[in-house]
């Protein structure tokens, strides 16, 4: 057969070498040098992975995984991949990153190390295992760079299937920056839509829901999707005939072919260790999927894993000796190696040499991490044992100290702070200069370790959200009373008029505007591409959320209601909230997504899940307005910042009566800044949300019982009360109770801690803390289900009303 390949620019450098047999037809002098070029990263990317299952055994580093098996699909893969294209891929694609040079093997070993540097580990500065893979896609400010003009590899993660939602997000921009005209001019961002997002995946993580929740949206959405599956036929050490029907994916999929009649997928089934087919595949695939943006299945079989899953333990334990022949056999490698020989592009000494060269290469990347690791480390520690040595001339016990930091395999950071804490013990009460040195080295330390480890929960960029300006709501005369629904629906508009780049999309979202209608008559204004209907596919919204938020956009995804959330946290948990900080700063997603909540009817639309929320989306802000002007203001803001949140509206607000503010396209609320809505002398009540009118209800009629409650909107649980107003109004009151509609232990935990740990607040209180919270089961149906099961305003009166009598009995006599 002759050769045929298609080369784009590509980043590794020909190999020159006097060939020695006639070569086959087709191939030039340039191709084969490219060729070869192509083995010898192989080669590296193999060899880094096995010096650094070395490093892992010798205490060097804590864990590894590697890309072995899949080297030569993943050169092929790369050699279509171009500038402005992004990827959402996993924990194997070492050998595609350096192809596409967004890696090198000096950065592969830092990241094994978790050497907390950016420059070292661009990828994530040490906060993520090896192999998990990005691209620095913000500049120093914080802003997106020119994304169109570079090679794009949005964060990893190591749920598996997780990478699927972004991945057709990213996707899903390109089909928007083609279609939509006024996108155009954003040049910066794309290039008329041409960018392809791929992704990579193993086979037995096809097994996900993710998985095929995202390939049918892809399908249904044709968007330019490149899906490849590295298959080696097992999952760890579970094989596939337990992993998916008839054992392969691309035969399941099969159905989702598109064909002349119907839009679907391309699909393509190819050997990965066949060099030549694996290049004729991804140029044929990558030329459908840019040009026609026809999301394409690439089914990557025959793979092999020479190293097992991981570090963690031996595959030699759960495969035949079948099958570890067959699979040295076809390692790819070898194949390509074979291949190269029969087609005279190398002599087997040229080939020998190359891998030589790949030998040396790696050892030497390794080291060199190694010892600017070790280098970066040792600074501190240095300066450290000087102290300690100067200590222990009068304290032997600091010199024991001294000694065991010193005899310390390779230390780590925290073997310099325990040593210096554990001096500071011993020189405790001693007024000797040398201990101010060691206190002032831990603060030092301590201070250089928050931004190691603990920075970039959020953005501290310039546009944070608790920077962006505040600007007050204006009324007059004239200000309209309306319904709720018609004030988030005139914020909504003035924003997509402002802004092309916002975009809001969701179930039901589109033609009917939202089933409570905040966004009723906005598609047919400002057209579908910018107002959208989506699947019933929670997971997915907010992965297209991410995915365009990553390119660029400001999306608004819906989830329907507050119970649904639970559809897609762990995509919000494990990708959205923490995708600042796994990159120390170099992505951001500022995602906006819309929900709404709390009291209604039944099991499955009444929840209010605040304490699963708050614990697991660390890193996202999360706003409860208790109004429908409130979260127009909380909007306006959040579309102002580069941080991603999450917006709770009230479900029974949207038909309450609220005057249009004035300057509604513009004003802006604060996050972390509670509002005290009645002022009052007895207790502080402490909520948010639909709580606030409860609360306020039952308050009102205590007032009539000659009892004064301050009633404070706590407004945002993340950030929570910044400058510990509650704490004042505790000061003046002496008690407080924290109400809401979670569980037991749930959001009101959270706020007790908040309040009176962190702000210290125990120490006005005159009684006990009260919590008021829904009953430990989901509301039942109908008006009943909802009084009964969640505060209500008897409730709050009760309690309230025997937290005062508790000091003024003759007052208050007992109500039962």
């Amino acid at each position: 057969m002759t050769p045929h390949f298609f080369f784009p620019t590509f980043t590794t450098k020909p190999i020159k070498v006097g060939l020695t047999k006639t070569m086959a037809a087709g191939v030039s002098q340039q191709k084969a040098e490219m060729i070869l070029a192509d083995y010898k990263l192989a080669c590296e990317s193999r060899e880094a992975s096995m010096i650094a299952r070395k490093e892992v055994f010798m205490g060097k580093a804590k864990f590894g995984i590697f890309g072995d098996g899949k080297e030569v699909a993943q050169i092929a893969m790369a050699r279509v991949f171009r500038d402005g294209d992004h990827r959402a891929g996993y924990y194997r694609d070492q050998t595609f990153m350096l192809a596409i040079g967004e890696m090198v093997l000096a950065n592969y070993f830092a990241q094994l190390y978790a050497h907390t540097s950016v420059d070292a580990d661009p990828a994530s500065a040490g906060r993520q295992m090896t192999g998990h893979f990005a691209t620095r896609m913000l500049d120093e400010r914080g802003q997106l760079k020119e994304i169109s003009k570079l090679k794009n590899s949005s964060a990893d993660i190591s749920p598996t299937a997780a990478q699927m939602p972004r991945l057709l997000g990213l996707a899903y921009a390109s089909k928007l920056f083609r279609l939509n005209p006024k996108l155009k001019q954003f040049t910066n961002l794309s290039l008329n839509g041409n960018e392809i997002a791929f992704g990579t995946i193993g086979n037995a993580s096809t097994s996900e829901g993710m998985f095929f929740e995202a390939i049918n949206a892809a399908g249904v959405l044709q968007v330019p999707m490149l899906m490849s599956v590295w298959d080696d036929d097992y999952g760890i050490s579970v094989p596939k005939e337990y992993q998916t029907t008839k054992g392969s994916i691309s035969k399941v999929l099969a159905g989702f072919q598109r064909s002349p009649k119907e839009k679907g997928f391309e699909i393509f089934t190819v050997n990965g260790w066949d060099y030549q087919n694996l290049c004729k595949v991804y140029e044929r695939a990558e030329k459908i999927c840019r040009e026609e943006h026809v999301p394409v299945l690439v089914h990557v079989t025959e793979m092999t894993q020479p190293q097992g899953h991981s570090t963690s333990g031996s595959h030699e334990r759960y495969k035949s000796k079948d099958r570890l022949a067959w699979e040295k056999e076809h390692d790819c490698i070898r194949k390509m190696r074979e291949w190269i020989i029969d087609q005279g592009i190398g002599s087997s000494d040229e080939l020998d040499t190359l891998e030589k060269e790949a030998k040396a290469s790696s050892k030497g990347a390794k080291d060199s991490a190694w010892k600017i690791f070790t280098a970066d480390n040792n600074k501190s520690q240095k300066k450290l044992m000087a102290l300690l040595a100067k200590a222990s001339e009068n304290f032997s016990e600091i010199a024991d100290i001294k000694k065991h930091l010193e005899q310390t395999v390779n230390p780590e950071r925290l073997d310099s702070v325990k040593a210096a804490k554990k001096a500071l013990r011993v020189l405790a009460g001693k007024e000797i200069d040398v201990r101010q040195e060691i206190i002032e080295w831990v603060k030092v330390s301590n201070k250089e370790n928050f931004d190691r480890y603990n920075s970039y929960l959020h953005s501290q960029s310039e546009w944070s959200a608790l920077k962006v300006e505040i600007v007050p709501a204006r009324y007059s005369d004239n200000s309209p009373l309306l319904d709720g629904r018609e004030i988030l629906q005139a914020c909504f508009e003035s924003a997509l008029k402002r802004d092309p780049l916002i975009k809001a999309f969701g179930e039901d979202v589109g033609k009917i505007g939202d089933v409570n209608q905040g966004f009723a008559g906005l598609q047919e204004k400002f057209g579908e591409l910018r107002v959208t209907d989506t699947g019933i596919r929670e997971c997915t919204i907010i992965g297209q959320g991410i995915g365009l938020a990553l390119r660029g956009f400001r999306p608004i995804a819906e989830i329907q209601y507050l119970d649904y959330l639970l559809y897609a946290i762990q995509i919000l948990s494990d990708d959205l909230a923490c995708l600042q900080y796994r990159t120390k700063g170099g992505q951001k997603a500022p995602l906006i997504v819309r929900t709404r909540g709390h009291r209604l009817e039944g099991i499955w639309h009444a929840g209010s899940p605040m304490g699963m929320i708050l614990h697991s989306l660390r890193g996202m802000y999360i706003l409860t307005p208790r109004n429908m002007t409130q979260a127009a203001g909380f909007y306006n803001t959040m579309l102002q910042s580069d941080d991603p949140c999450l917006i709770i509206e009230c479900l029974n607000g949207y038909r309450l009566k609220e005057k249009l503010p004035d300057n509604i396209n513009e004003f802006k609320l604060p996050l972390g800044v509670p509002e005290i809505i009645r002022e009052g002398n007895d207790v502080t009540v402490v909520t948010y949300g639909s709580m606030c009118r409860v609360v306020m209800e039952a308050v009102e009629d205590l007032e009539k019982h000659g009892i004064s409650c301050e009633v404070i909107d706590v407004q945002t649980l993340l950030p929570f009360d910044i400058h510990h107003s509650i704490a004042q109004s505790i000061k003046k009151t002496s008690r407080v109770i924290f109400a809401d509609e979670d569980v037991p232990g749930g959001a009101t935990a959270f706020m007790m801690q908040k309040v009176l740990e962190e702000q210290q607040a125990y120490s006005y209180l005159d009684a006990s803390p009260l919590t008021i919270t829904a009953k430990e089961h989901r509301p039942p149906y109908a008006s009943d289900g909802d009084y009964f099961s969640k505060p209500n305003p008897e409730e709050i009166f009760d309690k309230v009303y025997e937290l005062i009598r508790e000091t003024e009995p003759n007052r208050f006599p007992e109500l039962y």
